[in-house]
């Protein structure tokens, strides 16, 4: 860009030298740039880069730029003549119009590029001094340039002068831009659509660790912009972006093959011409970088000049110009038959002559040709046997490209011809002259040409001056003869993609689709953890906490279970969750129920003894009957902690707490009238005192049922108002539901808890101030033991309770009873059992009467 400044204000100082001697327009000095000229009705402008190999001197600054050195082929030049010389024979389009043309090498320099566009819109003829300075006497349009850099130069320059650019390679998306490019069309898709198209070839194959490579340059800077854009909403990431200088590209060659074989990226996108990534590539050659996976932009994906890399180049796929219709029928043999002696004037025919046959055409420069170490041409070689880039049908979508925009000139011209005066769009409603050819007019028509092509291709230009996308997917292969095959895989067409995986050839011959990725995919199970400072690609894989899932690959975040469902063993499913109870199928289960029912035979047999020796002294020394309801009462203690085994419903809920309530009520009344009655016996005894005859066995039994109806009353308040409910439990362990029983109310439970502790407390206490009665068999102490251990019980069981997790919560219940149960049974009647089956002689009325 420096040295297109360079040159323009070169151009513009000359400009200020003649206005300041001559107010008029004079002719520019000649430009001394090679060209082709056919004369015509019209003659159009062409704008190529006909340049690959690029000699570059370094500028001082100080003197004039020189022109470069360089290596010419004109295939894409051809094409354009081949157009005019096909428009001229038809007889319907332009009839009576004949086309010339007259075509500037450009040799892919921007101040070249801008000296030919000056020239071909300045005034044909020698003497211009009567022409005003307005650009006009030139052509009235141009067909090029071959870059998105010169383009923009150009259109900038040509804007003013309403002269229209038709350019079959520039690409750049900015030149979509009407309000700073009016002038400018195309007949190549922007780059917009490329970068889109390669952006979605990476997430086909799911790459999201990508290296980007580009020109420094407009077309280079701004499609990678683009396809960075287009990457990274699709949630890929850019592991590096580099420039690369078309000018000086060597040296940053050197740079860029470090960074590629440093990086972990295993897939690059290069978007640049095909000589900037032949440095590339030769550096990468050197540094022996052969396994990456190149992404190749539109302007080196065909190219031949690469054939030389195939051990990196092997696999390439890229983004290529549409080539369905780009077979053009007569063109081949049009380009083959070029001849030297056909066109005796034009340098770019001898030089490709000479550059194909590695001869020497004669020349009247005796000492050049004395000089020569190359042999002289005959003139019977044939550009029909030779195999180069000029010559090469496979690819020719540029070509194409070329083709349509001629064709679109030559409809516009068309279209202006068929305009009527007094009907036409220019002011005062009159139409354009041919023969008087004004480019604002010509620009008019081309916005709005609009016609289909002898091969079937509908051309148009859109609001942005654009063409309608359409790409071919190319893939770089080796054939069997080692040459470089370019083989079309798939199809882009707009927002669709369509590739054959099974035809491609991957990166160093493989068929395997490389890997690219920073971080290797999250399977089900794990959530992504973005790294610190690295980008979002890059990432940890962290296991989903308990109680939560991803059922996705490369989650963002793990979804909560709902209530009741907990993670399978990969957390990648939610399953319900297991339901846990005290069964009667458990270990535990079996075991406390095996207690329970032992505990319960002991009592039936205790009260078998008893009753079977019914009419002992020891036995009828406390009201036998009370004996035999607190035997029957323990019985019921047994059993009802059986009720608390098993799946909890609504029913069972409610009686093992009423039982539980009721027995045990049951059990302390007929112990507490126990103790009363002992008691009150050894007052008895005492002179003047018969309090006997207000407490007998009628007022002990209704002690005992008026103390267990108070429970039973508690209890079905209880039950009318909020009675015991199972409850399926998930706070303790999500994994697991506890399905246990609520107490409902919780008043209600404390209220009968609470009573069977005022009896209990009660019945200790009188107990205590029984136990040292003068008697040889005092049964308060006894019962002072079995309080003593029937409190101490429940008392342990509080915080048991609280810190038993899941089903073994019921099991301390059970434990409780069964403990305080065996308790009572063994403190009250185990000694009498003992004295009744193994001292019978101590089971006489002397003995216990005896004091000690």
């Amino acid at each position: 860009m420096a040295l297109a400044a360079t040159v323009l204000i070169l151009m513009l100082k000359e400009f200020a030298v003649a206005q300041a001697v001559e107010p008029t327009c004079i002719k520019w000095k000649t430009l001394n740039l090679p060209n082709v000229f056919q004369d015509g009705d019209v003659v159009l402008g062409g704008l190529f880069g006909l340049y690959f190999n690029i000699i570059v001197k370094k500028e001082s600054f100080r003197t004039k730029p020189e022109l470069p050195v360089c290596e010419r082929s004109f295939l894409w030049a051809q094409t354009m003549i081949f157009a005019i010389e096909e428009i001229n024979r038809d007889s319907t389009l332009l009839p009576n119009v004949k086309l010339g043309y007259k075509i500037h090498d450009c040799c892919v320099r921007d101040p070249v590029a801008l000296k030919g566009a000056i020239s071909l819109i300045s005034p044909r003829d020698e003497d211009a001094a009567s022409t005003q300075c307005n650009g006009l006497g030139g052509v009235p349009v141009i067909i090029g340039g071959p870059s998105s850099t010169q383009s923009i130069i150009i259109s900038r320059i040509l804007g003013p002068f309403g002269v229209p650019l038709v350019s079959y390679y520039a690409t750049c998306d900015c030149l979509s831009n009407k309000k700073e490019f009016p002038n400018f069309f195309r007949t190549i898709p922007s780059d917009f659509y490329q970068a889109r198209g390669m952006a979605q070839i990476a997430k086909r194959f799911g790459w999201t660790w990508i290296g980007t490579v580009a020109s420094d340059n407009d077309y280079g800077r701004l499609a990678t912009q683009r396809f960075i854009e287009e990457v990274k909403a699709a949630g890929a990431c850019i592991a590096f972006s580099e420039k690369i200088s078309t000018v000086y590209p060597k040296e940053d060659s050197v740079h860029i093959a470090d960074v590629i074989k440093r990086s972990s990226a295993q897939v690059i996108v290069v978007i640049a011409g095909d000589n900037t990534v032949f440095h590339l590539f030769k550096e990468l050659l050197l540094h022996n970088i052969t396994n990456r996976q190149f992404i190749a932009s539109e302007a080196w994906s065909t190219t031949q000049l690469l054939s030389d890399f195939l051990s990196i180049t092997n696999g390439v796929l890229g983004i290529a110009i549409w080539q369905k219709y780009a077979e053009i029928p007569g063109l081949a043999q049009f380009l083959v038959d070029v001849h030297p002696s056909k066109f005796p004037g034009n340098v770019f025919v001898r030089e490709l002559w000479e550059n194909s046959f590695n001869c020497k055409l004669p020349t009247s420069n005796l000492t050049e040709q004395a000089s020569s170490k190359a042999p002289l041409c005959n003139g019977s070689e044939n550009l029909g046997e030779v195999k180069n880039g000029y010559t090469d049908m496979s690819h020719l979508g540029i070509a194409h490209n070329v083709y349509k925009a001629v064709y679109a000139t030559a409809h516009a011209l068309h279209n202006l011809q068929l305009c009527q005066n007094g009907s036409g769009p220019f002011q005062n409603t009159s139409c354009g002259n041919i023969s008087n050819l004004q480019p604002g007019q010509l620009l008019h028509y081309l916005k709005t040409v609009r016609f289909t092509t002898k091969l079937g291709v509908e051309v148009y230009f859109d609001e942005n001056g654009g063409t309608p996308a359409t790409y071919d997917i190319v893939n770089w292969q080796t054939s069997k003869t080692g040459a470089l095959e370019i083989v079309t895989v798939g199809q882009i067409d707009g927002s669709k993609i369509d590739i054959d995986d099974k035809a491609i050839v991957w990166a160093g011959g493989m068929n395997k689709v490389p890997v690219s990725i920073c971080a290797e995919n999250c399977p089900p199970g794990t959530r992504k953890a973005a790294r610190k400072w690295e980008p979002i690609c890059c990432y940890d894989c962290i296991l989903c906490s308990e109680g939560s899932v991803s059922n996705t690959t490369d989650s963002l975040q793990c979804m909560k279970c709902p209530l009741e469902y907990w993670p399978n063993g990969y957390r990648n499913e939610c399953i319900p969750g297991e339901i846990q109870f005290l069964s009667f199928e458990d270990t535990i289960g079996i075991t406390l129920t095996t207690v329970s029912l032992s505990g319960t035979c002991v009592t039936v047999a205790v009260a078998a003894v008893f009753l079977y020796y019914k009419n002992t002294p020891i036995v009828r020394a406390n009201n036998s009957e009370l004996s035999f309801i607190l035997l029957f009462s323990i019985t019921l203690c047994f059993l009802c902690s059986l009720c608390f085994i098993g799946q909890p419903s609504d029913w069972s809920c409610m009686v093992r707490y009423t039982a539980f309530a009721i027995s045990f009520v049951l059990c302390i009344s007929c112990i507490l009238v126990k103790t009363i009655v002992v008691m009150m016996a050894f007052r008895a005894m005492l002179p003047g005192k018969d309090v006997m005859k207000w407490f007998g066995p009628a007022q002990q039994r209704s002690s005992v049922f008026a103390n267990t109806f108070i429970q039973i009353i508690i209890c079905i308040i209880w039950l009318c108002t909020s009675p015991p409910l199972p409850y399926r439990n998930t706070s303790h362990q999500s994994s697991k539901i506890i399905l246990e029983c609520v107490v409902g109310s919780v008043t209600a439970f404390s209220c009968v808890l609470g009573y069977i502790c005022l009896l209990a407390c009660t019945c200790f206490m009188l107990a205590f101030l029984a136990r040292n009665l003068p008697d040889n068999f005092n049964e308060a102490k006894y019962i002072t033991f079995s309080m003593l251990i029937f409190c101490a019980v429940w008392i342990a069981f509080i915080p048991a309770y609280i810190s038993s997790p899941s089903k073994y919560t019921a099991a301390v219940e059970i434990f409780a009873i069964l403990s305080s149960s065996f308790g009572l049974l063994w403190c009250i009647f185990a000694p009498k059992c003992y004295i009744i089956l193994l001292k019978p002689e101590k089971n006489t009325k002397k003995h216990l009467m005896r004091q000690k």
